[in-house]
């Protein structure tokens, strides 16, 4: 049985804890942090989870 190619893309943009959980970064962090509270920037850097259905199709691109 051949390899399941995983999309690149994909795994690129989220990441899959060792319980399952998907992890993406967070939207509207990557610039114009100068109009943006310190507290925010912060927030801008964790990684947050998805809590949809979607994260069973992220992971099963990811072939897991």
């Amino acid at each position: 049985m051949p390899k399941i190619k995983i999309k690149k893309s994909v795994s690129r943009r989220f990441k899959v804890t060792p319980r399952g959980k998907v992890l993406h970064r967070t939207a509207f962090g990557g610039h114009l942090k100068a109009n943006k509270s310190k507290s925010q920037i912060r927030k801008y850097k964790k990684l947050k989870p998805i809590t949809t259905k979607f994260s069973r199709n992220i992971k099963r691109l990811l072939g897991k």
